[in-house]
This record gives structure tokens, sequence and C-alpha cells, in this order.
């Protein structure tokens, strides 16, 4: 039994900086019209569907660099959820795939999703199989994680955004299953090598001379296609490439799903004409991560450098080489998916797994440990985001009370575990008043034809994700390259190193939670899973996850009130646009709003940019548009007087011709009654 000791008093600076961090076909839709003439012949059933995830946008602490500074102030891009079903015509067997512009799918979500689903549909879609994966964007509302590591710079569990993104990947998978038909899906490989950079270089050269070998480069510049059709007509793509989503840094405090999100929407909007409001169904192009750990997109290993010294430039530009890259091997895709669909999935209690000698590098039995986050956590990862500043000992009032029960030595056994770790907080001794990091995760595989998803709850190197894949390989006797490591997946536990880096305790090292055989017990587990789907074999679901959705504090302020400046009406312009714009200039105007917490406007917009179309004015941009920037200002906390700036920068090429710009808010009187509102700037020029 093991007995958390209680000691002296620790610097909290210390403690904050180390946390933070059924398948059967019955009512599908009735298929289309006969297929075109040069339709290839039907494998499978297919759908796709997006949705918006989009949590709050203002006064919520953002999720990624773990900064209690990081408060948004307003929305760039929406974050948006994206799903595949995937059905064999054959066996009735199905699959679920999501990819969502998040930091992380945390096991909060993927409960909340998987419950939702079985009260639509029953066992038809559940944890078994559906998959649910984060692009790890470092530029999204927090707040949604179960689980107090997570939760802490945000102040609490924010129920809003939560609930935002649920509902948003709920949706996104129930357009995707209305959406099945007939269909084919095909395989693309390609090589990326200007998008990514190790940063824990160090690290990575301690691996084996034949692991290293693998990545010439110290990078895995692998990108696997799928191209998705229904009958002739592409209908979506799934675009795998391992790059951290931190091009925005941590002093940006505008939502964005960052370079895989913009990689994305360049894809969805700029090449197929994708218009997210207009709410039919367009082509999906997902951008999802695989065995990131140690990869950024910061090409001079500087946080907002490279290519560029300007973080939003790096954002476009790293996400326009993913699109740009993915739809050369899109459209070279020609090995077709062909065979069944198939799922296994198990919880596996990750602080006490015992460690066969075949997965360990000495050949020896060894065992898992209790969560700890190791000291050197708290430098950060200095390529993309240092660790937080300005907190001093002896700090009071509700963190600081939040914060007691952390006040624990670990035991002398637990350090021995997870040596040569340095002890920072030994997360897997507090579980009061909520657990503070998981102890019981999921592991799964989806098999999609010949292609094999290891859907991981953490962030694995390169070398790790390697190992997971060659052990998942071997059992089931595929080449490795037909096994995607699949990271930041139905839940999050921080890192997975090699155990070679795990020695050498860089950022990944220290965050790696269950000591160095952390990732020796992913290789067991998961060939353990590859062996009961070569065999036809049924696995143990494993251990309960518990259910900590009634045990969640929230110490952010809401809004109690929103008032106009004197004289003033909400919706009425404070600042009106130039008359006229060129393009390469920013059109701006400036509105009386309410807090955007009234309202998230998911599925809707905050803004648009209005074009005079034969006199009668027509959306031309929304805020899910690239071009334009929603920010929120407080005026006067006492009052809850606020205001709304919108900047639209004119893109060339953009049509000459009268323009204005609508804001779209909510008001919330003492009462509590929330009411829109709406206003329009004047009319002006582009040209």
């Amino acid at each position: 039994m093991r007995r958390p000791s209680r000691s002296r008093p620790r610097s909290l600076s210390l403690l904050l900086t180390g946390l933070v961090g059924t398948l059967c076909l019955t009512g599908l839709p009735a298929p289309p019209p006969a297929a075109a003439a040069r339709a290839e012949p039907a494998t499978y059933l297919v759908g796709r569907g997006i949705s918006d995830v989009t949590g709050e946008v203002a006064e919520v602490g953002m999720m990624g660099y773990s900064s209690f500074d990081q408060k948004a102030t307003g929305l760039h891009q929406r974050q948006r959820s994206r799903a595949f079903v995937i059905a064999d015509q054959a066996t009735g067997r199905r699959v679920v795939y999501v990819n969502a512009d998040l930091g992380m799918i945390f096991q909060s979500v993927q409960q909340g999703v998987v419950a939702r689903l079985k009260q639509r549909y029953g066992s038809l879609y559940g944890e078994q199989n559906v998959l649910l994966s984060a692009t790890h964007t470092h530029a999204g509302p927090g707040g949604h994680s179960h689980h107090l590591a997570y939760n802490l710079s945000v102040l609490g569990f924010q129920k809003a955004t939560y609930n935002a993104i649920v509902d948003g990947i709920v949706e996104s998978v129930v357009k995707a299953h209305e959406d099945l038909r007939p269909g084919t899906i095909s395989l693309g490989r390609g090589l990326l090598t200007d998008a990514s950079v190790n940063r824990s270089r160090t690290a990575f050269d301690a691996n084996p001379a034949g692991d290293r070998a693998a990545f010439p480069q110290a990078v895995d510049p692998a990108m696997t296609v799928l191209r998705f059709k229904q009958g002739g007509t592409d209908v979506g793509a799934i675009s795998w490439f391992a790059t951290h989503a931190t091009s925005l840094t941590n002093a940006n405090t505008l939502i964005s799903p960052d370079n895989k999100g913009y990689a994305a929407y360049r894809w969805e909007h700029d090449h197929a004409g994708v218009r997210y409001l207009d709410g039919t169904p367009g082509f999906v192009a997902a951008f999802p991560n695989t065995n990131a750990g140690d990869m950024s997109p910061n090409l001079n290993l500087r946080p907002g450098s490279g290519p560029t010294e300007n973080e939003f430039d790096n954002t476009r530009i790293i996400g326009e080489r993913q699109f740009a890259r993915a739809k050369e091997v899109y459209d070279g895709a020609r090995t077709p998916i062909t065979g069944g669909v198939d799922h296994r999935m198990r919880f596996v209690d990750m602080e006490n797994v015992t460690v066969g000698g075949a997965y360990t590098p000495d050949g020896r039995e060894h065992r898992t440990c209790p969560a700890m986050v190791g000291a050197s956590t708290m430098a950060g990862s200095v390529e993309d985001g240092p660790a937080i500043p300005g907190f001093k000992e002896g700090m009071t009032g509700p963190i600081a009370k939040l914060l007691e029960p952390l006040d624990v030595d670990a035991p002398p056994w637990l350090i021995s575990c997870q040596a040569p770790k340095l002890n920072l907080v030994p997360t897997g001794l507090v579980t009061e008043p909520v657990p503070v990091t998981p102890r019981i995760l999921p592991v799964q595989i989806l098999k999609i034809g010949q292609l094999y998803l290891v859907a991981g709850p953490a962030e694995f190197t390169i070398v790790a994700g390697l190992r997971v894949r060659r052990a998942v390989a071997g059992e089931l006797g595929v080449p490795v390259e037909n096994v995607i490591m699949q990271g930041y997946a139905n839940a999050y536990s921080q890192y997975v190193t090699t155990p070679e880096e795990y020695e050498l305790q860089q950022y990944e090292g220290g965050s790696t939670l269950y000591g160095k055989y952390t990732l020796p017990a992913y290789q067991q587990e998961f060939a353990a899973l590859a062996a009961a789907m070569r065999d036809g074999a049924a696995v143990d679901r494993g251990p309960q996850t518990p259910d900590l959705s009634g045990r969640q504090v929230n110490l952010q302020t809401g809004v109690v009130l929103d008032s106009p400046p004197a004289s003033k009406s909400f919706g009425q312009v404070l600042t009106e646009p130039a008359a006229s714009y060129r393009p390469g200039s920013t059109a701006s105007a400036e509105f009386v709003t309410g807090h955007p917490k009234n309202n998230l406007h998911r599925n809707g917009t905050y803004l648009e940019v209005q074009r005079l179309v034969d006199g009668v004015w027509a959306r031309h941009l929304d805020d899910g548009d690239w071009q334009t920037v929603y920010r929120w200002t407080r005026l006067n906390g006492l009052t809850g007087t606020s205001k709304a700036t919108i900047t639209w920068d004119i893109a060339p090429g953009t049509p000459a011709g009268t323009y204005r710009i609508v804001h779209s808010g909510d008001s919330r009187n003492i009462l509590g009654k929330v009411t829109p509102f709406t206003g329009a700037s004047r009319s002006f020029t582009v040209s």
C-alpha cells in the first residue's frame, strides 16, 4: 500500500511549474443515385463530417503552455472537429476516426463523447471503435480536463468550453454517420523535411544507432495520407505528420488552431471552396499528429522563430507546407485500401504494469511507477515555450488552498522507481480533492484495411513511436510503414520517451510520468492488442475508469453584468473604418459589446465582413477566416463595459467593391438575461 508522507512546505513555484504542463448497418442512409461512370468499385461505406469545437474566447486560460498569464482575449480562427466513419460492407464492422483542433483529448472529453454517442446510437459507436485525437494546438481555451494538473493554470474546470468541445465532436460524428455512402479509400506516402526540427537532440542521440538510423535528420519526415471518395467524388483526406502545433507562442492570446488548423483551412476553404457557415457537406481535410513529442515547428529552436521571426507568419508557412505536401501525396495516392475494418481497445493501470524483458533494454523484468513530475519539467521546452515566471512562495488565496494537498514528499521507494528523475511533485500519490494526473489509460488499435492506427494517450517521441510501431508490426506481420503512431488520442498523460532518452531527463523525460519503463509498458500492451487482433480474439476491457465530473472546481470569475458606455448602446460603432482601402492594408472597426462568454456563437460567428452584391449585403468573410481577427477588451470591470475590435487584413486579389464590418454579440443584464444584438459599420470601398 502506498502511503504518501507529509513534510515541510515546498516552493509553490516548483509545484506550479511542474504540474501545469455493432457493428451492423441498420439505419444507414440510403445511397445516392448511381455514381458517375468513372467511379471505382465501392469497398466501404465512408462518411465525413465537421463541426465547431471553439470554447470561450475571452477571460479564460489557454491550454498548452500552462501559463497563468496567457488568458484569451479574442479569436483568430475557429477550432473544428473532423470526423470520418468507415464501415466494411462485407461484415458491417465500422470505426470512427476524429481529429479535433485541440491541445489534447482529455479522458473527460472521451467519456463525454462516448456517453453522448451511446445515447444516440446505442452500441453502434462506443469506446472500442471510436478514436478521438487532437492536433495539439497550444492556442485553444483550457479547462476541459478532469485532472488538476491540466486545469490548474486555467483556474479550474471550464464547463462551457468542455460542453462546446463535446458537443462539437459529437456533431461531427453525427454528420459523418449521416453522410455514409459507398466509397473507396486510397493510400499515399511522402516526405516533408522543412516543417519540423528535433527540439531534444541530446536525448535523441542517446538512442542506439539502429533507432537513430531510421531518422537521418533526427526528424520523422513521414507523411501518410488517406484519400476518401464517395463514388467518383473526392470527399476528404487525413494527412498524418509529426510536428507540434506551437508556431504561436505563449505570448499569443487569440484562439487559433495553429499550423495544422491553417493547413486544414487552406485545403477546405481556399482549395475546395468549403464555406463552414453554409451548413452543406464539403471536403473535410484532417491534419493529425503522430509521434510529435520531440518535433517542433520552430525551425530556429526558439519560440516563434523559424522560418521567420513572426509567429503568425510561421503558423501560415508551416501550415502551408503541410497542406502543399499533403495535396501532392493525395493527388498521387494510388494504393487502394483493401481488407477488413477492426478494432481492439482496453484500459491499463499505467502506474502498475509489470514489463517483461522482451521490451526492456536490459532484458530483465521491470515495473512502472506511480506518476511523478520531474524537476526538469519546470524548465519547460525552451524551443517552444519556457516555463511559468512570476510565482513566488507565500502566495495566498484560492489557488494556494487548492495546492495544499500537493505538499507531499515522494517516499524513497518511489524516488528509486523513478530514478534518475529528480522529484518535483509525486502526482500519482495525490487523489484529493481530485486526482492530479491520470492513472488508468486507454490503449487502442484501429484497423482500416492494411493500415493500423495505434492510439496512444500521450506525446511519444519519434523513437518511442518507432518502437511501438515495430512491436505492433511484428505481431501483425505487416510492414512497419503500415502502422501509424497516433498520439494525443483518447486521453492525455504528458510524454513518453525511450528509456535511453529518459536517463538524460530533458523536458520530455521529466514529463514521462510513469518512470523509465513507461515506453516498454506501452510496447507490451500494444503488442498484446495487436496479437489479439491478429488472432481474432477478444480482450478484456481492463480496470474501471473513474468518473471525476462531480469533483470539479472553477475559480474563474464568470460574467455578472454587461453595460454600454454612457449614451451608447450595444452594437453601436465606437470607431468607424476608413472610407476606402487597398488590398494589403487592414480595415478595422470598434463596437460596444458584451462578454463573449454570454454566447460562444458555436457554428456561428462574432463577425462578418460583408460585400454589397446586387444591392444585397452578402457574407464575404467571418471569424473562422484567416484574414479576420476578433478582439475583446474590458473597459471597466466594475460596470462590465467592454468593446470588440474587428480587423480585416485585406488580401491581394480581394474583389473591388463596397464592404462593411458587422459584429454580432450578446449582453447580460443584472438578472442574468442574455440578449443578442448586431451592429454594422459604415460602408467602405476596396479598390
